[in-house]
């Protein structure tokens, strides 16, 4: 059972900024940090079998993509890989990439990395504070530059890159052809309303990404029944004896927990690792569940939107 304030660890990246204000406290003009993990408070402590962190960029990263399930075991990995990025905030200019404009066979994804070509290839978009995007395991993607975003992730590090920006990194040609998916639309399904608390942004078959917003003053219980990361949006308050303000994060494992908003409305991410949205996610404080004060949804109700959210994300599959 844990409730920790998250510790961060920063890593210096080419691509990176030397001030990560408002949301880390870093600021050096001679380093350039890319991302800043949040890790549990005690270094020994068993590793969470999912990765929160903050990605900023002043230049654009590489073209990737990830391996599904059964290429990641037979290249001995334990597990695939699937993430989610949150905007926090944008330029004008930023874009973000997510799968391709048409149907490439693998002899043209293969010239296509080869002659450079795949960055006119993939679908690029306009990124704006507040977007959430999933990236599933096949889908050829990537981060331009002018962003913040925070990222949640299964942890590991299988990454093939199709292309990269003058850093002169190796690129993973056979590894990124047989890992990309033939299905390229990166298609994204809207937020959907949950309660008039929580909105689901992502149902994957590893984690759930939800939208909190609590209105000041408010005590709640976080039923945590499984590995869960907190990420404060806006807002300030206490998660049991942790201050929280914009920029930090609560890892909770296996034991509830009470949260008291503050003067001002908390806006938080919660990612857990279940493959389906908790049907009671927050409780009152004495016990009870709490229906939908906007719209009252009974317990039955409730449970069917969940359920409805697992037979529309098969196992594999982007939501």
């Amino acid at each position: 059972m844990a409730v920790e304030q998250a510790r961060i660890h920063s890593i210096p990246k080419p691509w990176g900024r030397t001030d990560l204000r408002p949301w880390n406290a870093y600021h050096d003009p001679l380093a350039a940090i890319g991302e800043a993990w949040f890790e549990r408070a005690d270094p020994s402590a068993p590793l969470p079998t999912l990765l929160l962190k903050l990605i900023f960029t002043d230049e654009p990263l590489s073209i990737q993509v990830h391996p599904d399930e059964a290429l990641a075991h037979s290249i001995g990995l334990v597990h695939d890989k699937c993430e989610a990025w949150y905007v926090l905030s944008a330029t004008t200019t930023a874009r973000i990439a997510v799968g391709l404009k048409e149907q490439l066979n693998r002899a043209q994804l293969r010239e296509c990395i080869r002659d450079g070509t795949i960055v006119e290839r993939v679908q690029w978009h306009v990124a704006r504070a507040g977007d959430c995007t999933f990236v599933s395991p096949g889908t050829i993607h990537a981060i331009g530059a002018g962003l913040v975003l925070i990222e949640i992730q299964q942890r590991t590090d299988a990454t093939f890159r199709l292309f990269d920006y003058g850093t002169r990194r190796e690129l993973h040609t056979d590894m990124a052809v047989a890992a990309a998916s033939a299905l390229q639309s990166g298609r994204q399904t809207p937020p959907r309303k949950l309660t008039a608390a929580r909105t689901l942004l992502v149902a994957s078959p590893h984690f759930v990404l939800e939208r909190m917003t609590l209105a000041p003053g408010v005590v709640r219980e976080l039923d945590v029944a499984a590995e869960t990361w907190l990420f404060i949006l806006a807002g300030s308050g206490r998660v049991e004896s942790i201050e929280i303000e914009a920029g930090s994060a609560v890892f909770l494992e296996s034991e509830p927990a009470c949260i008291e908003v503050g003067a001002n409305r908390l806006q938080c991410l919660v990612a857990y690792a279940r493959s389906v949205p908790a049907p009671y996610l927050l409780r009152r404080m004495n016990g009870m569940r709490m229906p939908d004060p906007a719209r009252g949804p009974s317990r039955t109700s409730l449970r069917m939107e969940s359920e409805s959210i697992s037979r529309a994300v098969p196992a594999g599959k982007a939501p």
